[in-house]
């Protein structure tokens, strides 16, 4: 009797195990989850408009800064000058279409035995030519005026300067970037699931992000992306397939990414690109509400 129980309750433990592990077996491979995740954000390249010598960097690296903050300060004495030139360049050619203006209409207002007709016209012709001369000068005033206003390059958005790579007395060269702002406000996960896993996967669906020092948060799917790199379909340099003649017959599942939406950060939680979390969607706690 006692071997009778004994065996009953070694295939009760035995069928236990089997189930259990069937659930974790379920679990891994229907369950959406991935402990691929990455912490991504907006990285605005920071670069000048305008080229000159540094004179100041009111920031360190690192550091929070708002929108409009002073990030660095071209020397503007050149662009100072340009837009004294422009100035009087602007009042030379005003005078002188206010010149040629008068004269033209003097002109108009003889009479035709006085003065003939072809004189006219060209002193009409002169003054509109003038007046094309002063609207020039004037765009050219605004353009230096932009270029002045352009010395100093302010943070586009809310965030923290990284990668500073500019001193004063360091030459700033336009388009040449100098630092990087991480915009505060765009912190989003990227999952990259198995596809296997996709079909579980739906927009406005709710999901948790454990990150590695182990603060948990909320969000949701906002997009799943659509392409993904093929690296066994390239292309030949006549745009046609450049078919593989082996094939390998074990196929690993491609992990496409999946972009998450952060809903809610636990206070105190440092966030920054690259940092990496498991993905866990939740769709049985999905409301009767989606977004398509």
């Amino acid at each position: 009797m006692k071997k009778l129980f004994s065996l009953i309750a070694t295939l009760l433990i035995l069928a236990l195990a089997i189930w259990i592990g069937r659930l974790l077996w379920i679990h891994y491979m229907d369950t959406p989850w991935t402990r691929d995740g990455r912490v991504r954000a907006d990285v605005i390249n920071v670069a000048a408009d305008v080229s000159g010598v540094v004179i100041d960097v009111p920031v360190k690296d690192n550091q929070p800064v708002k929108k409009g903050d002073l990030l660095m300060q071209i020397d503007p004495e050149h662009y100072q000058l340009a837009v004294k030139q422009a100035e009087a360049m602007v009042a030379s050619r005003k005078a002188t279409w206010e010149m040629r203006k008068v004269n033209a209409n003097r002109r108009k207002d003889m009479d035709a035995l006085v003065i003939s007709a072809e004189s006219r016209e060209d002193a009409g012709n002169v003054a509109t030519s003038a007046q094309a001369d002063y609207q020039l000068a004037v765009a050219q005033l605004d353009a230096a005026q932009l270029n002045l206003k352009r010395t100093k390059v302010l943070a586009a958005v809310d965030g923290y300067v990284t990668n500073l790579n500019v001193h004063r007395g360091d030459y700033a060269r336009i388009g040449e970037a100098k630092m990087a702002v991480v915009d505060m406000n765009s912190f989003w996960v990227y999952g990259f699931f198995e596809e296997t896993k996709l079909p579980h996967v739906r927009i406005g669906d709710p999901a948790d992000m454990q990150l590695m020092s182990g603060e948990v948060m909320k969000g949701h799917v906002e997009s799943i992306a659509r392409a993904i790199y093929d690296r066994d379909n390239p292309e030949s340099r006549e745009l046609i397939a450049d078919v593989n003649p082996t094939f390998n017959w074990v196929r690993l599942a491609q992990r496409v990414p999946v972009r998450i939406h952060l809903d809610h950060v636990p206070e105190g939680v440092v966030l920054a690109a690259g940092i990496t979390c498991t993905v866990i969607v939740n769709p049985e706690t999905q409301g009767s509400t989606q977004h398509l």
